[in-house]
């Protein structure tokens, strides 16, 4: 009887208490404390990556990225230093007296005075089957004239081999006459493509640029668009 006493009174107050409950937990929680884990909330979105928006990770996109870098640096690099050349190079003025014109009053001039030449320089020697012009060896500086008027068609700091040069287009004759003026000075040339010349007027100095071993003029003269020898032609018309 006092057993049954006993439990009738304890067990309806054991079974009114209960232990607290237990805040809501996810799956993930349940790991363990220490687990690499990410939990996702419920309302998160997916989102499309871009391959644009992250950048190399492996060791083999991380040199191939380093080494399009070096090579871009060094392509600047070049650039900047051609550029400083180019800038150097056009910013060079040789100093002449514009006043200077060829001897004579003919309408063909030497385009050079007091020259010196050799046979080797004289047009289409042998051994030189390509040497179109007749070389007129003079030291730097030696003042170039236009051989006769006309227009300039090409004044350039670098023509082709032939360096600072200039061409012009005249007649002579009745006849289309084109001269060449090869190897000047840098800096030194009097003219602009396009301007109107005329016999013996300055246009440049004597220099050795372009494919020059020396200094000389490198002369050229075509006749109705055909090479002929330029001293005999010079020999012909200058007066």
């Amino acid at each position: 009887m006092v057993g049954g006493l006993v439990a009738t009174v304890a067990l309806p107050a054991y079974g009114a208490w209960r232990a607290p409950a237990e805040a809501a937990v996810t799956l993930q929680q349940v790991a363990a404390d220490d687990a690499q884990s990410l939990v996702v909330a419920s309302d998160a979105t997916s989102q499309k990556l871009d391959r644009g928006s992250y950048s190399a990770t492996t060791p083999e996109e991380i040199a191939k990225k380093k080494a399009q870098e070096a090579a871009a640096a060094r392509a600047r690099q070049l650039a900047a230093a051609a550029a400083a050349a180019a800038q150097s190079q056009s910013q060079t003025v040789y100093s002449m007296n514009l006043s200077m014109t060829a001897p004579g009053s003919g309408e063909v001039r030497w385009p050079v005075s007091g020259f010196t030449y050799a046979s080797y320089n004289l047009f289409r020697a042998p051994g030189r089957p390509n040497h179109n012009g007749f070389d007129m060896v003079a030291p730097a500086g030696t003042p170039i004239f236009a051989a006769a008027a006309g227009v300039v068609r090409v004044s350039q700091e670098s023509y082709n081999g032939y360096g600072v040069a200039v061409t012009i287009d005249s007649v002579v004759g009745g006849q289309p006459v084109s001269t060449l003026y090869g190897h000047m000075t840098y800096g030194s040339r009097q003219v602009v493509s396009g301007q109107t010349v005329a016999a013996g007027q300055l246009i440049g100095a004597v220099g050795s640029t372009g494919s020059s071993t020396a200094n000389h003029l490198h002369f050229e003269v075509r006749v109705n668009g055909g090479l002929v020898d330029p001293l005999a032609w010079l020999q012909a018309n200058a007066g």
